[in-house]
């Protein structure tokens, strides 16, 4: 992980706002360590999208200021032990069992972020355009149409591979989650996610709302 990612993400989370990281040539790696770092100074990490990198098929991680006494003493330690974290100084050593969990919420909320249907209907939709420059790129007329049908039927073949890949990708994280604590949750769009013992979702003007239980 490039320290000055993380120096930059220190420097922008001084503003006490949301923060949206998005790394070029981001790896699960390099994110995770980032949300990491994140937690130490006082932020969470609260979701991950698509849309980062050059090319917008890269991530975008969301990291939240997180109001709870346990994250504020915590924040307060590391400043403290840390004072130039941001400007090229020393960082907190890493945690490997915390960054394997974190690693675990962020794959699954990847593997949860669409249904099954939603899932079927995007991949049939994204192989009409690869099927028609295939098809047309090899022949012309009828050949053409045929060759597209074909390619697109090969793709859509596929996707219950891939649907089966997503389902264990879920099962695995959502069970290694399930162990350390962590407590499955809805949000308002019916996506299941997961999250840490005695927390809640981010809420409006309050990124986690309730915070920790006393």
């Amino acid at each position: 992980m490039s320290n000055k990612h993380v120096r930059k993400m220190l420097r922008r989370m001084a503003s006490g706002e949301p923060v949206e990281v998005a790394p070029a040539m981001a790896t699960m790696k390099k994110l995770t360590r980032l949300a990491f770092i994140a937690q130490l100074f006082g932020y969470e990490y609260a979701d991950i999208r698509q849309g980062g990198g050059p090319q917008g098929d890269g991530y975008v991680l969301l990291i939240v200021p997180d109001p709870s006494p346990e994250a504020r003493a915590r924040a307060e330690r590391n400043r403290a032990a840390y004072p130039d974290a941001s400007d090229g100084g020393a960082l907190p050593p890493l945690d490997p069992g915390a960054i394997e969990l974190l690693k675990a919420r962020i794959t699954f909320d990847i593997a949860a972020k669409y249904t099954d249907r939603q899932r079927i209907l995007m991949a049939g939709a994204g192989a009409v355009p690869l099927a028609v420059m295939v098809g047309f790129g090899l022949g012309s007329g009828t050949t053409a149409v045929v060759v597209t049908v074909a390619v697109w039927a090969v793709v859509m073949a596929l996707v219950p591979v891939g649907l089966a890949v997503n389902r264990r990708y879920r099962a695995k994280y959502a069970a290694l989650l399930q162990a350390a604590g962590f407590t499955p949750v809805t949000d308002p769009t019916g996506r299941l996610r997961y999250v840490p013992p005695r927390r809640q979702l981010p809420g409006p003007g309050n990124p986690f709302a309730g915070g920790s239980s006393p």
